[in-house]
């Protein structure tokens, strides 16, 4: 009995320790754009993934485009394929959610080819989330205040105009 709840002991050891492992490696294989940018030095012509929200729009420039995405933390240009550019339908804006991308390429701390700005050479992207249109809700009393705002505003102005008449 004492040896099955040894062998029971350490197989349990065994599999807690692989499965944390395996999970250690899918987070830590995502950095977020602040840390690639306050450790841009050791990281600099790395290969590096990251995920965040497409924002703006693409920039198309011939075979390649520029595409701004953010996690969050911060925002970086990735230069990728125009191809790849095509495949992503929702730029985030005050009236998207943007498509969240994963993206993983050469990160350069200043890039010569780009005037030595930061960015990412995308060597492939895939689209993790669809984005979609964001539905924005005024609340009900938001607009009686802008309505009473505005009521307020325009008597005032009455009054403003009626006694500057009277005043000449």
């Amino acid at each position: 009995m004492l040896k099955q709840i040894k062998t029971l002991i350490i197989v349990t050891a065994f599999i807690i320790s692989f499965s944390e492992n395996v999970y250690a490696d899918e987070i830590s294989e995502i950095i977020d754009i602040s840390n690639l940018i306050e450790n841009a030095a050791e990281l600099d012509q790395q290969e590096v993934t990251v995920s965040g929200e497409a924002v703006g729009e693409a920039m198309n420039r011939g075979k390649h485009s520029w595409i701004n995405i953010n996690d969050g933390t911060n925002a970086i240009g990735i230069w990728m394929s125009s191809s790849d550019a095509q495949r992503v339908k929702y730029f985030g804006n005050y009236k998207y959610k943007g498509d969240v991308l994963k993206v993983s390429g050469i990160f350069n701390r200043t890039c010569k080819e780009h005037g030595g700005e930061s960015d990412i050479h995308g060597a492939s992207m895939e689209v993790e989330k669809m984005g979609h249109v964001e539905n924005e809700l005024i609340s009900a009393t938001k607009i009686t205040v802008a309505a009473l705002s505005a009521v307020l505003a325009a008597s005032l102005m009455t009054l403003f105009l009626l006694e500057t008449r009277h005043s000449k």
